[in-house]
């Protein structure tokens, strides 16, 4: 970490650090890559019991139309992503998009429908740009506000109900993407039952104040550990989850993604608010006709991880690569190394046999279902 650059800092960098995290710096803020405990460790922790992440870098942003009606900031939302944001109820979360005039994805988000305003997580290396573009397009119609004195904490894991249970009993009754207002230690907080690892967990937005005393009191259960950026991504892979800017960017479209399942038919070609997003006339005849190139997982055959940037060749001796490896490394939960990367559509069916070169080396790798482990979410 260069000492001469200043890093921001969420409400919980100087716990990460008295923890023992090994700070770098991720998207301007000092955040703890690893503790102690190392990368693999934190992983098969939280896959096994629960860990606690420090997620305070996000955005948090609400989004409350002018004229006071929920309905009319969904709609509005809905000139950004090709997601249905009318059709969420209240108390819900959904995931979305942010889409350009070329198609391509801008970044993904969260969303959650508050009763009478949205409340939207975005990405932290995005998220100025994205608080601009919601700016930039929905300020005739709503007001946006950046809520810049607030924490976020992740408790993941199938121990993580349990943990935060013991807080705010009111948390258990909670299923997958169910958002609530909840107080806890006294402070009020926004609690989502979702995550980003592929385990039943929650996300706690909680006031900037009382995040240490809130992160302290969940590390004080026996069965939660503080987990860093690396567990995080290894976890997130195996889940099969996109990571922006690696798996998708503004080259990638939501088909292509295979995202499809995040654009709802009502959206789609014949829905009743089909169209009307940034990139639709890109996006919605691949749902019909497909995309050129899709995201897939991939199995390495030996035990070389195959990271991020590895051409993908269609045989051993090929010259010109068919696709690129955009996430890849070492699967703890399965003891093999797990990938996702683009190939073209005819080479998109699991099973399919492909050579990734690594150092000069081509390494056989095959084209695998997503995700890599099956998710345990708590869906009622």
């Amino acid at each position: 970490m260069d000492d001469s650059v200043q890093l921001a800092r969420t409400p919980l960098t100087a716990l990460n650090a008295a923890l023992g995290g090994k700070m770098v710096d991720f998207a301007g803020y000092e955040m703890p890559v690893q503790f102690p405990e190392g990368v693999a460790k934190e992983h098969l922790h939280t896959r096994e019991k629960a860990g606690l992440f420090d997620v305070g870098h996000m955005g948090q942003v609400l989004l409350r139309a002018k004229s006071g009606r929920i309905e009319d900031a969904a709609l509005a939302l809905e000139r950004l992503v090709p997601v249905d944001v009318l059709g969420l109820k209240p108390g819900r979360q959904r995931y979305g998009l942010f889409t350009d005039a070329k198609g391509g994805i801008l970044d993904d988000l969260m969303f959650a429908n508050r009763g009478d305003h949205l409340f939207v997580v975005v990405n932290a290396a995005c998220k100025v740009q994205d608080i601009a573009h919601l700016r930039q397009h929905l300020s005739d119609d709503c007001e946006i506000e950046e809520l810049s004195d607030r924490g976020l904490i992740a408790l993941q894991g199938p121990a993580a109900e349990g943990a935060l249970a013991k807080l705010a009993p009111e948390a258990a009754a909670m299923a997958f993407m169910d958002v609530r207002d909840i107080t806890i230690l006294g402070a009020p907080c926004i609690v989502s039952r979702s995550g980003y690892s592929g385990e039943d967990g929650y996300e706690i937005s909680v006031p900037a104040a009382a995040a240490e005393d809130l992160a302290k009191a969940l590390l004080a259960d026996a069965d939660v550990h503080p987990i860093g950026l690396g567990a995080r991504d290894s976890l997130r892979l195996e889940a099969g989850l996109c990571l922006y800017g690696n798996d998708i960017d503004t080259t990638t479209t939501p088909v292509a993604a295979a995202l499809e399942w995040a654009v709802q038919k009502v959206r789609r070609t014949g829905g009743a608010r089909a169209g009307g997003f940034p990139g639709a006339e890109v996006i919605l005849p691949e749902f019909e006709h497909g995309a050129s190139r899709r995201r897939v997982g991939l199995a390495a055959e030996g035990r070389a991880p195959v990271r991020a940037g590895a051409e993908l060749f269609a045989d051993e001796t090929a010259a010109t690569p068919i696709g690129l490896v955009t996430s890849g490394g070492f699967g703890p939960t399965l003891g093999t190394p797990v990938a996702m990367g683009y190939v073209p559509t005819g080479y998109a069916q699991p099973g399919t046999r492909l050579f990734a070169e690594v150092r000069g080396k081509r390494l056989p790798i095959a084209v695998s279902t997503l995700p890599f482990i099956t998710p345990r979410y708590k869906r009622s």
